[in-house]
């Protein structure tokens, strides 16, 4: 938990504070005296009487009563301040910088759950250890730089990763992104990133906090936490970005199904981020990017003019905003040729603007008083505007931040000269703006912000399942894959239409529940994994003679236990599957069956519960959705009834935990109906 001492300490004492600024203990001390922290602060070092023209107690049991400790000795030695702290000095928080815990040994690893216990037992809050602090308007606790300006309307920024935490506040200020609160967590002994968002949710202030969080996460420990409070804060009007790292090395599983085959941690992280609303983000540069990004209104509609006096930045900018799904309409009409003669001769109005690079700073704020009042097709703007150095550009910028201030239309600033125009976007960038210095940085940003979903209320109604039958059919399996005539309950229990199918063990008990489910029948072996590979499936079977005939050949397929029979149908193939990953819970894949779930891997993800309306965009969010829609001349599939047959998946997986691997594959879909015709479960006990 995050106490009141940790955020807002009335003392804080550094334990191993030194003179020496190049090492953690005396540069924290020296940024926590720079950021004109207002309470008592101490120092304890047995080998000072002062430090930093601060006292320094020698035997920190002289010290008096302090709300926090800042600890950078070595970590054998922690504990025993640790306990004194705690036991004595009524110590609530604590930021221990120093390494050698878990990250190290068996032994770190056992002496960092000693000190979390300790501060535990005494309602106390831990950062680290193996951090660089915490950085928050009240006190300047981080042994890093760099340290910017804090302003309360900044990010809040959560880093696993010290050194990642300094290198993307490198990479933010000289764009003017500015931050609110740093939080480094280190190790997470006792509270990691979902911790912090949990409190962030939770003491929620809309008038005063920030309402921009970035995070950088290495390990997911508490994915339903995260999940929880992170999509509660985007309800709130919160807008969250997210770097994930570490996830090449889970790959895909090794398994025995489709499914298995499609699942992998990394997947569960894009499912996770997807239902919570959080944009994921690939590095440094991309995740202040869309933080940028998050800085200006929030973008109404996909439709993107480009306004710029330099052809091939607009050029690069256009192909990046069109392949990933923004659009660049054309502007034409009697404003466009209006505006066109407010400009030199040779400008281009179509979308890209382009005002030539004679184009000035009068011109600019006529364009985009076009674009924002007139061209109802634009949703909003972006303006490149450099300089190759022949004369100052500040008129330019104060139009830019003039209108910035003044549009309906959000406005994104490209300011590419750096270096060339540095004095006057450092200008710029003082009266409160951010930069892109890159176009196609901004452009895929712009399109992964616009088309990240909002998170789904979680409120949703759940399908009506016979949760009853469910467990009792699961209390009666052994764990492995289960018999198909279980699996008929457990889809029947769920309510998920199947198609009538039975088991034979003999070719006589083969030929007449064939003529019970009506000729013409499918023929599939019990047992093999890939029935298809091994000749175990047998389409279109059409009489007596013959089901008896493939009977005595398919018996005979190793691993063979039964022959499956079920009328011959058709339709679209579909695929749905499900995985249990660990600590996330189970996800969910739709797509369509055969080649596209084999070799194309056109599927899409969910994790549990997934609403009516998930199940919806998971079946829309489909590169194949056309085919399900029904395109040249081909029937489409009744999608109501695929989304309600995932929507009745997930309850089932809800009901039956124990599930760890399924796959329904196919499914047939037509436009009246949606249909399972094989299936394969497998349950962990």
């Amino acid at each position: 938990m995050i106490t009141e001492q940790l955020l807002n300490p009335k003392s804080i004492v550094v334990v191993g504070g030194s003179d020496d600024i190049a090492k953690p203990g005396g540069k924290i001390l020296k940024n926590i005296i720079d950021g004109n922290f207002k309470g008592n602060l101490y120092v304890s070092n047995p080998k000072a009487e002062e430090v930093q023209g601060i006292k320094s107690y020698q035997n920190p049991a002289d010290l008096p009563q302090v709300d926090l400790a800042v600890i950078a000795i070595a970590a054998k030695y922690t504990f025993d301040v640790v306990k004194l702290l705690t036991e004595e000095k009524n110590t609530k928080a604590f930021i221990i910088l120093s390494a050698g815990y878990s990250e190290e040994s068996h032994e770190g690893a056992a002496l960092e759950q000693k000190i979390v216990e300790q501060i535990n037992a005494h309602k106390g809050s831990l950062i680290g250890p193996n951090c660089v602090g915490i950085l928050t308007p009240n006190h300047h606790s981080i042994f890093t730089e760099p340290i910017p300006k804090l302003d309360p309307q900044g990010v809040d920024f959560i880093s696993g990763s010290g050194a990642t935490a300094c290198f993307i506040m490198e990479a933010g200020i000289p764009k003017g992104l500015t931050f609110a609160n740093v939080f480094s967590v280190g190790n997470s002994a006792q509270m990691g990133v979902e911790e912090i968002v949990k409190h962030m949710d939770e003491n929620f202030d809309p008038e005063k906090d920030s309402k921009v969080k970035l995070l950088y996460i290495e390990n997911i420990d508490k994915p339903q936490m995260l999940l929880e409070h992170a999509s509660s804060l985007i309800r709130k009007g919160c807008r969250i970005a997210a770097v994930k790292a570490g996830g090449s090395d889970a790959g895909s599983r090794a398994a025995s199904s489709h499914t298995g085959a499609l699942a992998s941690s990394d997947e569960a992280v894009n499912a996770l981020f997807r239902k919570a609303g959080i944009v994921r983000c690939y590095g440094r540069e991309d995740l202040i990017t869309v933080a940028s990004v998050f800085m200006h209104p929030e973008l109404q509609g996909k439709n993107i003019a480009i306004i710029t006096h330099a052809g091939g930045p607009a050029v690069m900018l256009t192909d990046a905003l069109s392949n990933n799904g923004m659009e660049i309409p054309p502007i034409e009409g009697p404003d466009a040729e209006h505006l066109k003669q407010e400009l030199f001769p040779g400008s281009s109005v179509a979308n890209p603007i382009d005002f030539l690079a004679t184009g000035t700073a009068e011109q600019l704020a006529t364009i985009i008083d076009y674009v924002d009042q007139k061209f109802e097709n634009i949703d909003a703007m972006v303006v490149i505007f450099g300089t190759p150095g022949l004369f100052k550009i500040f008129d330019v910028y104060d139009v830019l931040h003039d209108k910035m201030k003044t549009a309906k239309k959000p406005v994104f600033p490209v300011l590419p000269s750096i270096l060339t125009a540095k004095e006057e976007v450092e200008y710029f960038l003082e009266k409160g703006h951010v930069n892109f210095p890159d176009e196609v940085m901004l452009g895929q940003a712009l399109a992964r912000v616009f088309h990240t979903p909002k998170p789904f209320s979680g409120k949703e109604e759940k399908a009506q399942v016979d949760r009853s039958e469910i467990r009792r059919i699961v209390a009666s399996c052994e764990s492995g894959y289960i018999a198909p005539e279980k699996i008929q309950a457990l889809l029947d229990a769920a309510g998920i239409h199947r198609a009538g199918e039975a088991v034979a063990k003999t070719a006589e008990e083969a030929a007449k529940k064939a003529a019970t489910l009506g000729y013409p029948v499918v023929m599939k072996v019990v047992g093999p994994v890939h029935k298809s590979d091994v000749g175990g499936v047998v389409l279109n079977v059409k009489d007596e003679a013959q089901v008896k005939q493939e009977f005595e050949r398919m018996i005979q397929i190793k691993d063979t236990t039964g022959i499956l029979m079920q009328p011959m149908l058709s339709g679209q193939e579909l695929f749905l599957g499900a995985k249990k990953e660990d600590k996330f819970g189970h996800m969910v894949f739709c797509g369509l069956g055969g080649i596209f779930v084999e070799v194309m891997k056109d599927v899409t993800s969910s994790l549990t519960p997934v609403s009516i309306d998930e199940a919806t965009s998971m079946i829309q969010r489909l590169r194949s959705y056309k085919m399900i829609q029904g395109t040249r001349g081909q029937e489409g599939v009744d999608e109501e009834k695929f989304a309600e047959m995932i929507w009745r998946l997930s309850a089932l997986l809800e009901a039956a935990p124990e599930i760890v691997e399924m796959d329904l594959n196919p499914l047939l879909g037509t436009p009246e109906k949606v249909v399972a015709v094989d299936a394969r479960i497998n349950v962990e006990k």
